[in-house]
């Protein structure tokens, strides 16, 4: 799968080219930001118009990476959906993922955009505690072996623009999954304030790749 594997407070983790991320010994598959509606969202509220087709794209990543993995276990970080008018799917996106859900333990964490699909069955958190994780949609300041999203993570590389997992000794936040997010550069004081030294940026592509988190070069 062409992941990148690495070790957070003991778990042996993999961060997934798409994304994703994928825990192994739990048969967990944990996902963050898929925003999904937000084309609809955009031409709801402000009438600018996006290609319809973030939905269908998503949900098409999403369903390979479970299909690739085997998951038993899917844990959505928050901001599943644009607002909550967002989650009310068409037929034919509500079935499918009705189909990804069936069967498998389904956790949905409770984001900024969305408090969770309440409709959609599965289990609706504000966080969830499995052996030495936390996961939860935005990151506490101090906190260990803490698993979140929210901030949408990206790097500049070479003078391009890629998603990226942001990983240290204590916590790691996951890019954004869905196909129209935005996102924060590392080199934010946000992010660089989370992450302790010697963090990694885990880039997103065709192949997981890890490089020193990019930060804000301090004048000399």
């Amino acid at each position: 799968m062409n992941g990148h594997d690495f070790f957070l407070c003991g778990a042996a983790l993999s961060a997934l080219p798409s994304g994703a991320l994928w825990w192994p010994s739990e048969a967990c598959l944990v996902v963050s930001d898929l925003h999904l509606g937000r084309s609809e969202r955009y031409a709801r509220r402000a009438g600018a118009l996006l290609p319809p087709y973030e939905v269908e794209e998503t949900l098409t990543r999403l369903d390979a990476d479970i299909a690739a993995t085997g998951a038993s276990t899917v844990v959505c970080l928050g901001d599943t959906f644009d607002d909550l008018q967002a989650a009310e799917l068409d037929e034919a996106h509500a079935l499918w993922l009705a189909r990804l859900m069936a069967g498998r333990r389904w956790v949905w964490i409770e984001g900024n955009h969305d408090p969770g699909p309440v409709g959609l069955g599965g289990e609706h958190r504000a966080e969830l505690v499995l052996g030495p994780l936390t996961f939860r949609h935005s990151a506490v300041a101090g906190a260990a072996g803490e698993v979140s999203g929210h901030y949408h993570p990206k790097a500049r590389i070479a003078g391009q623009s890629r998603r990226c997992f942001l990983a240290d000794a204590a916590r790691l936040i996951l890019p954004a999954y869905g196909t129209f997010t935005g996102g924060l550069y590392s080199d934010d004081a946000a992010l660089s304030g989370l992450m302790q030294p010697g963090a990694v940026a885990i880039l997103t592509g065709r192949a997981a790749r890890p490089i020193p988190m990019p930060r804000r070069k301090e004048p000399a």
